[in-house]
């Protein structure tokens, strides 16, 4: 059973789109969870960006979930699972590896993904001759439209496993427009719903389950003070427990709470299909690759319009800071994270860019109407506090791990 969440964070690990920059690696995202590492997406060199990371460990990544199979959002999965569980090309011939045969002593590091996400990595590891110390599984996330037929392309979860997979890994359709709790314990759960792009591509949801209220002393302290309760019976109150006192007086606990919500989206040019599921979230990232910066971005067309920059962006399966801001407004949501930029937008390392990310941030503010943006950068940390605590105006905190750029 996982312990009530104390921490919970994200760290952009990458913040670059389909071309990575000097200041931008490949897409990948972090969300800690009491110091465990649930990784979405893992672009090129990723394992690069976590050894960076002061509060990202590799050894702590429980699972992974893939948005859609473009190299850029899942080119350094297999190096990555390589080194979370000590793989290698095995010993020489004649030389017996312990490992083939052995019994995992940890659960299968999961990986959640697209139709082509089991046969990537099984593939890969096979051509590469990779065993690892460890185990994993993959779970696919099927579309109506993914053939049903387990071919070398879809395989089920128990054909030619490769020596670490489990067999347990599932075929999950999609059902009413949405794969409702793919993960789930006493804690948080995961669920999931297609988003538009060029290719089959999934956007998802966690949400934390309702948390006990926050205990008012003021409402308790008479009671125990008139029948010489012990303040130690407070604690069970705050767990949510019912106390009955001396004189008979029932006490009970506060009632609990709704959770947070965080909506992490892939690539998109229109991420409705996943908006019932993300209604009222607390923090949504959203990508936001072109934007139409006049008078601030030298480079950009003179033909260039807002709706001609929209346009282009739309056809190539991605969104614009506009876009994105008013996604964030139509479900609800409270804060506002952008990633995915083009390579063209520099992280805020010299006024020039900083005047940029500045322009991209206040087209997100004017789609979606308030002024809870934050334009990501790579080793970024945002601390996310509890639900009441942000329905009180505690917003989340934004750290940036140093990093030094060549």
């Amino acid at each position: 059973m996982r312990t009530p969440i104390t921490s919970l964070g994200i760290t952009f690990l990458g913040t670059a789109s389909a071309q990575p920059s000097s200041t931008r690696n490949h897409s990948s995202l972090a969300l800690r969870l009491n110091g465990d590492v649930w990784l979405f997406d893992c672009g090129e060199a990723t394992q690069h960006q976590i050894m960076k990371s002061s509060l990202v460990k590799m050894g702590k990544i429980e699972k992974m979930f893939i948005t859609h199979l473009h190299s850029d959002h899942i080119g350094g999965l297999l190096c990555l699972l390589a080194s979370a569980m000590n793989g290698d090309g095995g010993t020489i011939p004649g030389v017996e590896d312990p490992r083939v045969g052995s019994t995992p002593t940890k659960p299968p590091l999961e990986i959640y993904g697209p139709l082509g996400t089991r046969a990537y990595v099984r593939n890969g590891l096979k051509l590469t001759y990779t065993l690892l110390e460890g185990s994993y599984v993959v779970h696919e996330l099927r579309f109506p439209e993914d053939p049903t037929d387990e071919t070398e392309n879809s395989p089920s979860p128990s054909q030619n496993l490769h020596l670490s997979e489990s067999p347990d890994g599932r075929n999950i359709a999609l059902v009413d427009g949405k794969w409702a709790d793919i993960f789930k314990d006493n804690i948080i759960s995961v669920s999931a719903a297609p988003i538009l792009h060029s290719v089959p591509c999934v956007g998802y949801v966690v949400h934390e389950a309702p948390v006990q209220g926050k205990v008012d002393p003021k409402l308790y302290i008479p009671h125990f003070k008139r029948t010489g309760t012990s303040m130690k019976l407070m604690g069970e109150i705050q767990k949510g427990q019912t106390v009955t006192l001396a004189d008979g007086t029932v006490l009970e606990g506060p009632p609990r709470e709704p959770g947070r919500k965080i909506v992490i989206l892939g690539d998109t040019y229109d991420p409705s299909p996943i908006e019932e599921l993300a209604k009222g979230a607390d923090i949504v990232v959203h990508e936001a690759t072109n934007a139409h910066l006049p008078g601030v971005d030298g480079r950009i067309k003179a033909e260039d319009t807002y709706e001609s920059v929209e346009e282009r962006a739309k056809s190539r399966g991605h969104s614009t800071p506009q876009m994105a801001g008013k996604f964030a407004k139509r479900i609800g949501a409270s804060n506002l994270f952008l990633n995915h930029f083009s390579s063209r937008y520099s992280d805020e390392v010299d006024e020039k860019s900083r005047a940029i990310m500045f322009a991209i941030k206040h087209l997100a503010v004017v789609g979606f109407g308030r002024s809870e943006v934050v334009c990501g950068r790579d080793l970024m940390n945002i601390e996310i506090p509890p639900k009441r605590a942000m329905v009180e105006g505690n917003k989340p905190k934004v750290v940036q791990d140093a990093v030094t750029y060549s």
